[in-house]
């Protein structure tokens, strides 16, 4: 007979993670299926985490090796695939992956969202070493020194009103001659003293050795580049929830899963949690929340439904 689980979570970032923790505490039949080798999701690739409440400092791939420590600790089962589908049968869920398909009562999505990029030389290499895509979770490592954003839009505003609160000077640097964020950002922003906009300018290469150490830049009008002094870059043009596998299957809203704070879906019996889904904040603190959240909603459900 085929195993039929009681939950299946798709994604082990902080709140797939936290979800299997939570899951195996409830005692459910549950596994986790990752299609990275190492568990972790984005904060693996953060330098250092000091927001996270009693961990103050930590490196993000310890923080992120902890957590699937704490799972392994607990006999949580994991299986590394990549999901393709979720067919919805109703009381049963089959998730399909390329190496097989599983059959399921629940299903958990918290396969996270990641930052675009701007896909040039350094940028890749020096993630997590100077450049960062989260300003309020990297900017106080750059108290005191010479940051630069690109963005134009409300995020891009946020964390370069952010940044000049603590940061000797900041860039912002955008595309156009003209921001896309809110009027009442733009005046924040504008009335720092420590805050210069290069307008029309595009980033075209990260430099440095083991960090960020300058910023190679083009004006898009005159052709003119430059090269900035910086110590930290922050990217901000946006951010792609992973949920393609998803698509018509549950509600979304810009491609993110529709659920509230009790992580349920449009779907019954389909939940999500973490990044991908609607709200406001997205750390890993919140992660790790949504994932507790959507487990107690997952044993609310299997008792509401249970199996003949």
């Amino acid at each position: 007979m085929k195993k039929r689980y009681d939950l299946m979570i798709i994604g082990s970032g902080p709140a797939g993670l936290a979800a299997a923790i939570y899951a195996r505490r409830a005692r459910l039949q549950a596994a986790v299926i990752e299609k990275e080798m190492v568990s972790g999701g984005q904060v693996l690739t953060t330098y250092e985490v000091d927001n996270y409440p009693g961990l103050p400092g930590m490196g993000g791939f310890e923080l992120g090796t902890k957590f699937r420590e704490h799972a392994d600790k607990l006999g949580a089962e994991f299986i590394e695939d990549e999901v393709t589908q979720i067919r919805d049968l109703g009381s049963v869920k089959e998730v399909v992956c390329q190496g097989g398909t599983y059959e399921t009562r629940t299903v958990i999505i918290a396969t996270g969202a990641v930052h675009r990029h701007l896909d040039i030389p350094g940028e890749e290499r020096l993630a997590g070493a100077g450049v960062s895509y989260c300003a309020t979770c990297d900017g106080a490592f750059f108290r005191n020194k010479v940051t630069a954003v690109v963005g134009g839009g409300d995020v891009a505003l946020e964390d370069a009103i952010f940044l000049a609160r603590m940061c000797r000077k900041v860039y912002v640097i955008h595309r156009r001659d003209e921001f896309r964020g809110a009027k009442s950002l733009q005046e924040n922003l504008l009335a720092q003293e420590n805050v210069e906009i290069l307008w029309d300018t595009v980033a075209e290469a990260v430099e440095g050795d083991d960090r960020v150490e300058h910023l190679r830049i083009r004006n898009v009008k005159t052709d003119k580049t430059d090269r900035l002094e910086i110590d930290g870059l922050f990217i901000a043009v946006g951010i792609t929830p992973t949920s393609q596998a998803f698509a018509g299957l549950v509600e979304m809203d810009h491609g993110y899963i529709k659920a509230e704070e009790d992580c349920a879906t449009s779907v019954p019996g389909i939940f999500a949690a973490g990044d991908v889904r609607t709200k406001q904040l997205r750390q890993i603190i919140t992660a790790a929340a949504d994932g507790a959240n959507a487990v107690t909603s997952v044993e609310r459900y299997l008792t509401e439904h249970r199996e003949a």
